[in-house]
């Protein structure tokens, strides 16, 4: 599979054909084993069962996945991913509640050296390990550190100010159910 490594206790799949959705649940889970290409593609099976194009997938059997596998998978772990409202502030984020992020950011799409005029989307994760908050992109040499929880709200906001890129809070099913991802402040739900 992708050149896989675990440094400073850190697990961190890197980019492979176009798995970026599975080194990102992986990434986020902390295990090469949380999800495999042939469970990702059993999902996009299950979503479309009579169809034989596939619309959750790459038609070349690549991946490419889209989010209803991402979230299909999570629910898998007891987890569910929460679109984040881009009108909000990071603030309002409880983040001792939240498991982790995955945010979607356009990727340019590239055939050897040559950029072709194409768009296509990435799968980051995003989460806090041993105290701290990284990005463990799968297109990065190693994760990225971003911080405490300061570092991480204004990462966050700098990320959104992107018209082009979606947050997912990823939370347990209970935190999802009884909101407490988010503070009930609305002066925190302000985007400032």
């Amino acid at each position: 599979m992708a050149m896989n490594g675990i440094a400073n206790g850190i697990y961190h799949e890197k980019q492979v054909k176009e798995l970026c959705a599975l080194h990102a649940l992986n990434n986020l889970f902390q295990s090469r084993d949380a999800f495999t290409k042939a469970e990702l593609d059993e999902i996009c099976q299950s979503l479309s069962p009579h169809v034989w194009i596939n619309p959750h997938k790459s038609l070349l059997g690549l991946g490419n996945y889209d989010v209803n596998v991402i979230m299909a998978a999570l629910q898998r772990k007891g987890c569910e991913a929460i679109w984040f409202d881009k009108r909000k502030s990071p603030d309002c984020l409880q983040l001792s509640h939240i498991r982790g992020f995955i945010l979607n950011v356009p990727s340019d799409y590239r055939l050897g050296f040559v950029l072709l005029p194409l768009r296509k989307r990435h799968w980051i994760a995003i989460r806090k390990i041993a105290g701290v908050y990284y990005n463990l992109d799968s297109k990065l040499d190693a994760p990225n550190v971003i911080g405490q929880e300061t570092e991480l709200k204004s990462y966050l906001r700098e990320q959104l100010d992107s018209k082009e890129k979606e947050l997912f809070i990823v939370v347990s099913k209970h935190v999802e159910e009884t909101h407490l991802w988010e503070y009930e402040d609305n002066m925190t739900n302000i985007k400032r």
